[in-house]
């Protein structure tokens, strides 16, 4: 299994954890404790965590190689959309050390580049 893993910053890591497990639910299996401040993701292609903690969201997807790709997209680009106002940035790092894909606002600049 392929693994990948992302720290977003932010204020509300409850509040958004709780916000894409609502919606993944609609299509896939999930799993969110407000209290512990842990969920889980159960793709067809794979599976994901959630971890709560103070100031960010952690993010782990696992799945085959071949599907680590659509899953960093769709868990990312799903809570990026919910953090809009917080102009939420998911960035991946995969297990075997490689750099995994960049979800963000459309409307902002890449990391790599100014903002004019």
């Amino acid at each position: 299994m392929a693994r990948s893993q992302a720290r977003v910053v932010t204020d509300r890591p409850h509040r958004y954890a709780k916000q894409l497990a609502s919606h993944l639910g609609r299509k896939v299996e999930t799993n969110w404790d407000d209290e512990t401040g842990l969920g889980s993701l159960t793709f067809s292609a794979g599976t994901g965590a959630m971890t709560a903690t103070s100031g960010a969201l952690l993010l782990v997807v696992e799945g085959d190689a071949e599907h680590l790709d659509r899953l960093e997209d769709v868990v990312g680009r799903h809570l990026v959309r919910f953090g809009v106002k917080d102009e939420l940035v998911v960035e991946w790092h995969r297990a075997d050390g490689t750099r995994g894909s960049v979800q963000r606002n459309e409307e902002q600049a890449p990391a790599d580049q100014p903002q004019s």
